[in-house]
């Protein structure tokens, strides 16, 4: 099997090499990240500007040996535009079996999936026909301590694959940190964000603006949500899908 494996948050990111390391013993891994942090670009490509790839030396990355077998590449544009030139260049004979991106820090459940670069690079994946599965934790840390939940990615990689997941639906896979009941299919909870930004001034006395803000669930007793399941130590799968129609 060969597996494509991007994030937002930079191919140097505790999580992605998680992910590389949990992803080598299911099959050939190609790496395809952001040179670094790219969070909340969301589906955004890169127009008029050119994009380049590095290979980078697994060793140099890891010098234990731990990404020995994976072949990664840094490269200078987004999350999707990391699968978009990775599909015209690496894969350009051959679609990969599965795009797995993240893991990320900081949850993409609820209406931070719009946000989320982790979930962008999958919805290019699912644009393209190809299986994909975006894995998120609630934990911002640089050094989010994925071990539990590193016990249940490769099986629900695996999981997506064996479902046929029908075209242009991936799994936007989150979980909460330390300890973990089980796994719940979930919904997208309602919800929005408010307070979003804090005013500072610079030294002339000119504002300017910070993002922070505070998640507002409109459904707080809604068993069958995302973030219901996140508050309550399960990890919440929602079937996301690239086709933004309201059929109502």
């Amino acid at each position: 099997m060969n597996i494509l494996i991007t994030n937002d948050d930079g191919y140097q990111a505790k999580g992605i090499q998680t992910l590389i390391r949990l992803m080598l013993p299911l099959g050939n891994v190609t790496v395809v990240a952001p040179d670094g942090a790219r969070s909340g670009q969301s589906s955004a490509i890169t127009v008029g500007i050119p994009l380049r790839l590095k290979k980078i030396n697994t060793l140099a990355l890891s010098p234990k040996g731990e990404l020995e077998g994976a072949t990664i590449y840094a490269c200078t544009g987004t999350p999707a535009d990391c699968v978009k030139l990775a599909l015209h260049t690496v894969f350009k004979d051959k679609k990969p079996d599965l795009v797995v991106s993240g893991i990320n820090h900081g949850s993409n459940a609820a209406v931070n999936v719009i946000y989320s670069g982790t979930m962008g690079a999958c919805l290019v994946a699912i644009e393209n026909g190809i299986p994909a599965v975006g894995y998120s934790i609630c934990d911002h840390s640089a050094d989010a301590d994925f071990s539990t939940f590193g016990n249940y990615i490769p099986q629900i990689a695996l999981d997506a694959l064996q479902t046929n997941l029908p075209y242009g639906v991936c799994w936007n896979v989150n979980a909460p940190k330390g300890e973990i009941k089980g796994i719940r299919f979930t919904r997208q909870c309602k919800g929005h964000w408010h307070k979003e930004y804090i005013e500072y001034a610079d030294p002339l006395g000119h504002p300017f603006y910070m993002l922070t803000g505070e998640f507002l669930n409109h459904e707080p007793d809604a068993e069958d949500t995302d973030e219901w399941a996140l508050a309550n130590g399960y990890i919440s799968i929602t079937p996301t899908t690239v086709d933004m129609t309201y059929y109502g």
